[in-house]
């Protein structure tokens, strides 16, 4: 077993832990309120209402029902861990920042009533990897921003006040606050791959020790390698000259 496949097993347990803990945290909250018939869903985000503050740090975790809370638990799985596997250095100040100001976002322009559900966090995870991948032009985050495309396209219509009942100020907020988070962070986290046919050869550029760290059996790697053990022996051999 090489380093990359290490690491991409290290990066795909992470993605699923976190994943996977939201999720049981949000059904054990269901299921414990269900039976015990706790009342939970009043403490929800309501908008402009100084008992609704709360609701900022607990509405993604009520729901109206169990298809409510299926239809946001697959979709959250898939998007989760897509950034949690695709952008782990960032993952976790995308996801808390994005958790809080999609909430208070919600809490300042939310119409009245209780608002609840993950789906303003489903929105704001489809909003940033789409827009990262987008705004970087980085060629393995573009498919990413595809395949949210493909399997989540229709999500964008439910920003939109079409239908009662469903908090399309909720879903408004997160995807502005994934949009704002996938600019905010352009410049940090994954990098394009850079490749050797890409380096000027006037410039007598070499890549980058992070890069060949990253990807050891590269052809370009194991090619400068050879070139870098090539030149200590011919500096070795010009000091050893030098010294006779």
């Amino acid at each position: 077993m090489n380093a990359n496949s290490i690491t991409d097993r290290q990066r795909l347990h992470f993605a699923l832990l976190f994943t996977m803990a939201f999720l049981l945290i949000i059904w054990g909250v269901f299921l414990i309120d269900s039976v015990f018939e706790l009342g939970l869903q009043i403490h929800g985000n309501r908008p402009r209402e100084i008992r609704g503050l709360k609701g900022i740090l607990t509405y993604p975790f009520l729901h109206s029902g169990i298809e409510h809370l299926w239809n946001n638990t697959a979709s959250f799985f898939t998007l989760n861990a897509l950034l949690f596997y695709f952008y782990r250095s960032l993952a976790v100040r995308v996801w808390l920042i994005l958790f809080i100001a999609s909430g208070i976002l919600l809490w300042f322009i939310g119409g009245t009533g209780n608002h609840i559900g993950a789906s303003g966090i489903v929105y704001g995870l489809a909003s940033f990897l789409f827009f990262s991948g987008v705004i970087r032009k980085n060629i393995l985050l573009l498919r990413i921003s595809l395949v949210v495309v493909f399997l989540y396209g229709g999500m964008v219509w439910w920003i939109l006040p079409i239908k009662a009942g469903i908090s399309w100020e909720g879903h408004l907020s997160g995807a502005f606050i994934g949009l704002a988070l996938a600019f905010l962070y352009r410049n940090s986290g994954p990098k394009n791959p850079i490749y050797k046919f890409e380096i000027s050869e006037a410039a007598h550029e070499d890549l980058p020790e992070w890069w060949m760290r990253g990807n050891p059996n590269h052809p370009d790697t194991l090619v400068q390698k050879k070139r870098q053990e090539r030149d200590t022996q011919k500096l070795k051999a010009k000091k050893e000259t030098h010294n006779n």
